[in-house]
């Protein structure tokens, strides 16, 4: 899946900044928490291919999202669902009972403020055994291992969600790491498929 990178509109720095400190509060509920969460979600933006603005904007998308999923008990009792937001593309994975729940979680989820696009790759089909998502888990953390120590592309530039085997690579990367990372994940033990959902720069980008 290719995507065509875009340019978003500038936001102000004092508003994401406002957005960040209210998303902590509402997350952690701590004042410590907080701080330390601020901390590291201002390392993250430095190193971050995304503006500040950006960055903002897919937190706030996926906490929206994850509201979303708690709102009613069919959501809950009959959907196991990822849902992870880069650059404003809303990728949405994992499992659901029946196709009406699916539509009415796919209506909703689009419909979420700043997801520009969303790539559905839920499938119609009973919740993973614990086992399934267990080695769902390692496979991610064997990719990003592998991404980090072969290119140096950390979690920051390209993010790694493995569901039922498959991995889906998101991020904003050159063609050539775009291809690197692929060809990371592939030889992974245990990864049945590679799903690109990469935004792409220049080949000259970091």
């Amino acid at each position: 899946m290719n995507l065509v990178i875009k340019p978003q509109p500038y936001r102000r720095a004092l508003q994401s900044w406002l957005i960040i400190v209210t998303t902590m509060i509402t997350l952690s509920g701590c004042v410590t928490a907080l701080v330390a969460g601020a901390a590291i979600a201002t390392v993250d933006i430095l190193h971050d291919r995304r503006s500040a603005g950006e960055y903002v904007d897919d937190a706030t998308i996926e906490l929206t999202a994850k509201r979303i999923l708690l709102e009613k008990p069919a959501y809950r009792s009959g959907a196991h669902v990822k849902t992870v937001s880069w650059n404003g593309i809303l990728l949405i994975t994992g499992e659901i009972d029946d196709e009406l729940t699916k539509q009415e979680l796919v209506a909703k989820l689009s419909s979420i403020q700043g997801v520009r696009q969303l790539v559905d790759e839920t499938t119609i089909t009973g919740k993973t055994a614990l086992l399934a998502r267990t080695n769902d888990a390692w496979i991610t953390s064997k990719v990003k291992s592998k991404l980090l120590v072969k290119t140096g592309l950390d979690a920051n530039r390209v993010k790694v969600i493995t569901t039922r085997g498959t991995v889906y690579l998101m991020g904003i990367v050159t063609q050539r790491e775009a291809n690197k990372a692929t060809d990371i994940a592939r030889a992974v033990k245990g990864v049945a498929k590679v799903v690109k959902v990469f935004e792409y720069s220049e080949d000259t980008a970091a």
